[in-house]
């Protein structure tokens, strides 16, 4: 079979407070996100007023923001309901995320793997709320992973179970706790507390060298544990399928190893992500390595990674540029 080659273009895209740059990331996506949120049949998806009334109870520090979102994408319903992310479609993605703690450095590590034609490439830095966030961009306004300029980290990773029930979609989640939370010990709160729509394993680091992964779902009270690492499973093996193609067990007992080991520094650790098990090639079946994130809470940067290319950003630093990277079964591409 013929090598099937995806090309995605990352951007980084600077914004203060929400505008035109933002309206047109949404009128370029909107197309491919309106499928996905009606791929169920739109009855399957919560009315406005629902969706309203949840970020209202549960993170109601956003709903500003979320007015003048749902203002620039044209003030449609079905647009303010996807914009919510409260009971979307549910979707799995693959994920090894570390954090490596000394007495000197603090670094959160992650591979994201999914399928690139579905990532949005977008890396955007705002001050929507009086702060200011570096993060790479999921449905519109939604957080993969990113740090905030108090040094809070967040990343996540799908939690390796089929259930699905009421609750926001966690990128929501993770955009709201870099938005205002300072500490592991707030955003920890806000995990206990704000509902999931799935399974996710979300790894949390702050400046002062705090960090825990809390494993949430929707049907279950969410366990947070002074944990380093997270791969694709939650205390035990649930999707057995999902388990052996992702490897998630490899992953996470590789990870482990290296951030047990005193003697591991924050190159060895970031090196790791280039190669297998954590890098994975497997595009095929929407399990390959899209980007590797890097992010030092200390200092404020984040570093994205490609073979033979990379992003290095900070607060301080953060030109607009693009990238584009070549995606197939023989590896990727950056140029």
């Amino acid at each position: 079979m013929p090598d099937m080659e995806k090309t995605l273009i990352f951007r980084t895209v600077r914004e203060e407070s929400p505008g035109a740059k933002w309206q047109s990331l949404f009128d370029y996506h909107w197309t491919a996100y309106e499928q996905w949120y009606l791929s169920e049949g739109e009855r399957e998806r919560p009315a406005y007023l629902a969706c309203y009334n949840a970020l209202r109870q549960h993170m109601p520090e956003l709903l500003d923001t979320y007015r003048a979102l749902c203002d620039l994408a044209g003030g449609g319903d079905l647009a303010a309901r996807l914009l919510s992310l409260y009971r979307p479609p549910p979707y799995i993605t693959g994920c090894s995320q570390a954090v490596l703690s000394r007495s000197d450095i603090t670094v959160l590590a992650r591979n994201y793997d999914y399928p690139p034609e579905l990532c949005e490439g977008t890396i955007l830095y705002t001050n929507w709320n009086g702060r200011g966030v570096i993060a790479m961009s999921d449905c519109l306004w939604g957080v993969l992973d990113g740090i905030n300029d108090s040094g809070l980290t967040v990343s996540l990773a799908f939690g390796g179970r089929k259930v699905v029930g009421e609750g926001f979609g966690a990128p929501i989640i993770l955009r709201y706790i870099l938005e205002f939370c300072d500490t592991v010990p707030e955003a920890a709160a806000v995990l206990a507390r704000v509902p999931t729509h799935m399974a996710y394993n979300i790894t949390v680091a702050d400046a002062a060298g705090r960090y825990v992964t809390a494993m949430i779902a929707p049907d279950q009270r969410a366990s947070i544990r002074r944990v380093p690492v997270a791969t694709n499973h939650q205390k035990k093996i649930e999707w057995y399928a999902h388990a052996l193609a992702s490897e998630t067990l490899i992953r996470e007992r590789q990870l482990s190893i290296l951030v047990d080991d005193e003697s591991t520094t924050e190159e060895r650790l970031v090196s790791a992500f280039f190669s297998p098990p954590l890098f994975r090639h497997d595009y095929r079946r929407g399990l390959g390595t899209v980007y590797t994130a890097v992010y030092r809470p200390r200092s404020g940067h984040a570093q994205y990674h490609w073979p033979g290319m990379w992003l290095k950003l900070s607060f301080t630093h953060f030109p607009e540029q693009q990238l584009t990277v070549r995606y197939g079964s023989r590896g990727l591409s950056a140029g």
